[in-house]
């Protein structure tokens, strides 16, 4: 397999996972690089595996090639694990994300700060079963906004091990630490095992 359709137009999340599957020689598309139009799939899913799985699994009934899928979010502990499954969509679509972000500040003020991304993928491949994976980054909601790099919520979840903010770490550092690196890499191990 030397090539793999990331079901996503996030150009943060496509990044990331080329800078790591690219080192081995994985090309990755976008699905702007393989559709026209913008494809629109409900995520109905309870659960990050589900709606990755939903996701790569019709674009995979699509084109029939390898298809990738990453459902992931932040998990607070203050707000019961919201935003959860609905990251992207907390507090509506169109919402910025520095809104989003204060909003969180303010809400985890003088409670439990603890935090986590939650990154669940899905490779779905014509006539094979699905390979699900699901990792964690631990940290704690900072007390502002901080840093340039990342996107979405990074500016807000600070690593203490590292003494950053996620939107102040390198995309090295990022790829070393973080909850898509970490399951990049287990999918890596799973692939390789399989002489892929």
């Amino acid at each position: 397999m030397k090539e793999i359709i990331v079901a996503s137009t996030n150009e943060g999340k496509i990044k990331e996972i080329k800078a790591m599957l690219e080192e081995i020689g994985i090309e990755v598309k976008s699905l702007k690089d393989v559709f026209d139009q913008d494809i629109d799939i409900e995520e109905n899913g309870k659960t990050f595996q589900e709606n990755a799985l939903i996701k790569a699994q019709t674009i995979c009934d699509m084109i029939h090639k390898p298809v990738l899928a990453d459902d992931s979010g932040l998990e607070v502990n203050a707000l019961d694990g919201a935003p959860g499954i609905y990251s992207a969509r907390f507090m509506g679509h169109d919402t910025s994300y520095d809104i989003k972000n204060q909003y969180i500040i303010d809400a985890v003020k003088g409670k439990d700060r603890g935090a986590r991304f939650v990154c669940a993928m899905a490779l779905c491949r014509p006539d094979q079963q699905p390979i699900l994976i699901e990792e964690y980054f631990d940290g704690e909601i900072y007390d502002k906004i901080e840093g340039e790099n990342g996107f979405g919520y990074d500016p807000i979840f600070y690593v203490p091990e590292l003494h950053k903010t996620s939107a102040q770490l390198t995309l090295e550092e990022k790829n070393q630490y973080s909850h898509r690196a970490k399951a990049l890499k287990k999918l890596y191990t799973i692939l390789k095992g399989e002489g892929d």
